[in-house]
């Protein structure tokens, strides 16, 4: 018996096995009980049905609710590539030192709780706050802005709060390319900006991808920013899903919402796979 053990264990697929054992369990009680108890909710009451999905689909407000999570979560991506596109570029052409202190402090701020982040931003947009009172004193516009409980705050809040995950794959990538190919466009002749829009930048489209589908698929989900700094006009599926549980005490609901979310999500995932190709993503080690 003993023999045939330690023959086994010398397997390397047993080792593998043995090795994830405990990382299969955990994600099994955490993750995959979980969601199949949210499908068994959403489906009986106590009987089968599909009241509930019919429901979301019968009430335009839930769809409204599906296209501004959608919209915010496509603004938001859209910002952070904007805003984290340049960002990782310079740091991938700055010195080691300076690049390694830059992104010491992007990690840091990951670290910092989304709550005191965003009821920072109360305090920054709030009216007479920070902002407003620059405004006023310089003289800018005349009247209070307002500047929280909108469209503005929550995709603000949250491409601060998301931004690392943006920069961090181009950067990556940005810092795998060699040098010596821009600077050869260059020399055939190239401008600075056409080497760049022509070797630089298709290169990098695989950090690029990366960063977009964590952006995308995070905000799609995202709840604390939208509950804070949005208001009724900005509710979120996620803020639909919390009230649906809190308030209206509907569990079965607020469990075909996220299954409803949940479905979403991987159709997004899938055809992003069948258009870039995430297995080029894994080639390259992104």
């Amino acid at each position: 018996m003993e023999k045939a053990i330690k023959s086994l264990l010398q397997h390397p697929t047993a080792k593998g096995m043995l090795l994830l054992t405990p990382a299969l369990v955990a994600l099994t009680v955490f993750f995959v009980i979980p969601i199949l108890r949210m499908f068994h909710l959403s489906l009986f009451d106590p009987h089968f049905t599909l009241k509930y999905y019919a429901a979301f689909f019968q009430r335009p407000v839930y769809i409204r609710v599906m296209w501004i999570t959608v919209k915010i979560s496509l603004i938001v991506t859209a910002v952070c590539l904007l805003v984290g596109y340049p960002f990782a570029f310079i740091l991938s052409r700055a010195g080691e030192k300076l690049s390694k202190v830059f992104l010491v402090s992007i990690v840091l701020s990951m670290c910092i709780s989304l709550l005191v982040r965003n009821f920072s931003w109360i305090i920054i947009l709030q009216r007479s706050g920070i902002v407003d009172s620059f405004l006023l004193k310089v003289g800018i516009t005349h009247h209070h802005v307002r500047l929280l409980h909108n469209l503005f705050s929550v995709v603000l809040g949250m491409a601060e709060i998301l931004l690392p995950y943006m920069i961090l794959p181009i950067f990556s990538v940005l810092k795998s390319i060699d040098p010596n190919l821009p600077k050869a466009a260059q020399t055939m002749g190239a401008r600075p900006a056409q080497a760049f829009w022509w070797v630089t930048f298709p290169l990098s489209l695989p950090g690029v991808y990366a960063g977009f589908l964590l952006v995308f698929i995070m905000s799609l989900g995202y709840f604390i920013t939208p509950a804070l700094l949005g208001g009724s006009r900005e509710m979120m599926i996620s803020n639909m899903i919390a009230f649906q549980v809190q308030t209206v005490l509907n569990w079965h609901f607020a469990a075909s919402l996220s299954m409803i979310l949940l479905v979403a999500t991987l159709v997004f995932y899938t055809i992003f796979n069948r258009v870039v190709g995430l297995e080029k993503l894994e080639d390259l080690g992104v």
